[in-house]
């Protein structure tokens, strides 16, 4: 519901995101970690001008929709494919490792077995829709790094899915529910071959007949979107993924590019223009400081597990492909973001603990208050210093004798 509070919240935060971003941008640095720091100053963690709400969170989602379905529309499904085997690599390495250091890192801070499990997978989570806005930004989206990084969370969503399952059906009974994991599979599947018929039977049908009166185009685009979304979420996947693969059905060689050009325009604005000020300021409103050693130590051995394990990982992945070193680097600090997807794990694994605890199935909480806050400041800190990395190994990359094949693009940016 459209209230007078929701107003005055949404108008606090576009009015400090707006010069806060610029800010940002005039210093070199991307304009999502102003949208960031507006979050963090607004939020319960500083000055408590803003606090969190249903409305806000809806607008968040929204704004994160319309963007994955930007970046789908800019990215180009043919090389997404050619890189499936890369990408695949640099997820399982980028899951696997993380994964297995996160747990051990629980361990030694005498977290449970099971809350060393869900910790561990906390931490080999990357979240596509941020990757999709860094990479946006970063102007290397196009290119083979790009296709690679988005791949690669989409995979990583798939595992994360898969992982967290395996987890839950050990909580509630015990033992590994192969019968539930193998569902899990065969839907992700069936997700993924009606998506290829959609895209390339159904779709082209009627983007031949598009026309741009009373945006029509823009129609079709959202119906597409949801259906895609719908598809993905009755997969267990998240709805996100829908919408990127949707935008990848809207391509200019099946449609007028005047249509193609105001589809894109209308997408860009609604996010990037309005609502993804609302997403990444409300990825800190979760943010609550303990200002004692013990949790500090956690906090910061979380993270730096969390940034050393992807970076390996995943760098691990693209060198046995045969990627430099300095290529490797980049996909690591790509895929090392976290945001959205982090928080809704969080918050299933808190609902089933609570219930079970209450059932008395379990003595100890799946997860305590100082590992979900660490978690959550962990996603926070990696989703703010993601770009920042990303942007360090591009700039080392691009200034060297060697160049890859995103220096170019990233020369156009600067120029811009």
């Amino acid at each position: 519901m459209l209230t007078d509070h929701l107003i005055i919240n949404l108008l606090i935060i576009l009015a400090v995101a707006w010069p806060m971003g610029a800010l940002f941008v005039r210093l070199g640095l991307p304009v999502m970690l102003g949208q960031l720091v507006t979050g963090l100053l607004l939020g319960p963690a500083v000055f408590n001008i803003v606090s969190p709400s249903e409305a806000l969170t809806f607008l968040a989602d929204l704004g994160i929709f319309f963007a994955m379905f930007y970046a789908g529309m800019e990215m180009d499904p043919n090389e997404l494919l050619e890189h499936i085997w890369p990408s695949l690599a640099v997820a399982v390495g980028g899951f696997v490792l993380p994964f297995a250091m996160g747990f051990f890192v629980a361990r030694y801070f005498g977290g449970t077995v099971f809350q060393s499990l869900f910790i561990g997978i906390g931490l080999s989570v990357t979240a596509i829709a941020v990757q999709a806005v860094i990479l946006q930004e970063m102007q290397i989206h196009k290119t083979s790094i790009g296709h690679i990084i988005m791949g690669a969370a989409i995979a990583d969503d798939i595992l994360s899915l898969i992982g967290l399952s395996i987890l839950l059906g050990l909580v509630k009974t015990g033992t590994v529910e192969t019968v539930g994991i193998l569902v899990i599979i065969l839907k992700v599947a069936a997700f993924f071959a009606f998506t290829i018929m959609a895209g390339h039977f159904v779709v082209p049908i009627f983007t031949k007949r598009l026309e741009d009166y009373n945006a029509k185009g823009f129609t079709f685009a959202m119906i597409s979107a949801l259906v895609m979304a719908t598809a993905a979420e009755l997969a267990g996947l998240h709805t996100v993924i829908g919408a990127f693969l949707a935008g990848q059905f809207v391509r200019k060689e099946i449609m007028h590019e005047n249509i193609y050009n105001a589809i894109g325009d209308r997408f860009y604005g609604l996010s990037y223009g309005f609502l993804m000020h609302v997403f990444f300021a409300s990825l800190a409103f979760h943010i609550h400081f303990q200002w004692n050693l013990s949790f500090l130590l956690l906090v910061t051995a979380i993270t730096v597990t969390a940034i050393v394990g992807k970076l390996v990982g995943c760098g691990i992945g693209a060198l046995s492909f045969r990627y430099s070193l300095r290529e490797s680097t980049i996909i690591g600090f790509g895929m090392n973001g976290r945001g959205a997807v982090e928080l809704v794990i969080v918050a299933v694994v808190i609902a089933l603990s609570n219930d079970l605890l209450a059932q008395g199935v379990i003595s100890e909480p799946l997860l305590t208050e100082d590992q979900f806050s660490a978690l959550v400041l962990m996603a926070f800190i990696t989703t703010l210093l993601a770009p920042l990395m990303l942007r360090w190994s591009v700039i080392k990359t691009c200034s060297g004798n060697e160049k890859e094949q995103f220096c170019q693009l990233w020369s156009d940016k600067k120029r811009d």
